[in-house]
């Protein structure tokens, strides 16, 4: 009852001053004292409070002290934790990528065309970019270049490759057409292109083992036989094929047909020997 009203009589006279005072138990002498109103105490409070709140909350932004704390997620378990999201990230990306190309498995086992994945067509390599950002071109690169486009071991049309090939095979014409298109390496054409008429048989140049049966939006369906002595003919814009990969064809076994006649445009034949182009007017009479 006597709280009660001490505590009434503080909140009516919060800004009263009062004597506070120390007084000696022996003597009841008066050692010290002070006047001070309720309403310096609650502020004094309120300071003391707001000063350790921020200490505390410092402490605990810019130290590791949470670390201490069993059961508490600190700066450590932060850490983990962006890193499991990472890997969980990376874990999905290859994920869907084993997804894609599982599903293109199944559609080339069933005969339906794979889905087909685009890469950018475009260079690169920005002009702007200065001489310190670029690589600089050294001796090393202009002798790779001219063993490239030479006629040297590594050239894109190396004569020893011919000479071996026509020692080698009799091939048979992929398809009875006009060569239209030339075989230039150097200007990126690796093969000759013909034309065929209406839904023409293409068949296989020599016997070997398909290793590819592939369709994209710019060639059409894209087809290689892996013949003997590491010999690949290449068979590209076919409109509709009939072998799949793994199968084994013989000289002369048709592998797809050409266009119809509304869509019937130049089929394109390149031949590859342990690795190179080489030229197939020099060994196939069209």
């Amino acid at each position: 009852m006597e709280f009660g009203k001490g505590l009434k009589y503080l909140i009516r006279n919060l800004r009263e001053k009062h004597r506070l005072s120390l007084r000696n138990q022996h003597d009841d002498s008066e050692v010290w004292y002070m006047f001070i109103s309720p309403l310096n105490i609650v502020s004094v409070i309120v300071a003391v409070v707001l000063v350790l709140f921020v200490i505390i909350l410092s402490t605990v932004a810019y130290t590791s002290i949470l670390d201490l704390v069993p059961g508490y997620p600190g700066s450590r378990s932060r850490a983990m934790l962006v890193e499991n999201i990472m890997r969980l990230d990376s874990m999905e990306r290859e994920l869907s990528n084993m997804r894609v190309y599982s599903d293109n498995i199944a559609l080339v086992m069933a005969g339906k065309t794979p889905v087909m994945r685009t890469l950018p067509e475009a260079d690169t390599f920005s002009p702007e970019l200065t001489d310190k950002t670029a690589v600089p071109r050294t001796a090393e690169d202009s002798v790779l270049r001219s063993q490239m486009e030479g006629e040297g071991e590594y050239g894109l049309n190396r004569a020893s490759s011919v000479k071996k090939l026509r020692e080698s095979f009799e091939l048979a014409a992929p398809v009875s057409g006009i060569v239209i298109e030339k075989f230039d390496p150097r200007s990126g054409q690796y093969g000759v292109g013909i034309t065929t008429t209406a839904e023409q048989p293409v068949v296989a140049v020599a016997a070997g083992t398909v290793i590819l049966s592939m369709w994209s939006p710019d060639e059409g369906y894209v087809m290689q036989v892996q013949h003997p002595d590491n010999i690949v003919s290449v068979y590209k814009h076919v409109e509709q094929v009939i072998r799949q990969v793994g199968e084994r064809v013989r000289v002369g076994e048709i592998l797809g047909y050409t266009a119809s006649e509304a869509d019937r445009g130049v089929m394109v034949f390149e031949l590859w020997n342990n690795g190179t182009a080489v030229d197939p007017e020099g060994y196939i009479l069209f």
